[in-house]
């Protein structure tokens, strides 16, 4: 079992506190860089909370 296989199953369930954590941490990150990366830190927290979005979809997908 990968790791990635192994976030997986430990995501799942926890989308809405990962995608809190991903904020958390983008905002640590900028903060403790005087926001000189912040375009890259927004743009890997957007890829990261859509992965988690897409994820979730995959899982629950929409009732006919």
């Amino acid at each position: 079992m990968s790791m990635l296989d192994k976030l997986k199953g430990m995501l799942k369930g926890h989308e809405d506190q990962a995608k809190k954590g991903v904020d958390k941490g983008g905002d640590m990150i900028d903060q403790r860089t005087g926001n000189k990366y912040q375009s890259q830190v927004d743009m890997g927290q957007q890829k990261a909370t859509d992965y988690i979005d897409q994820e979730r979809n995959r899982n629950n997908p929409p009732r006919p």
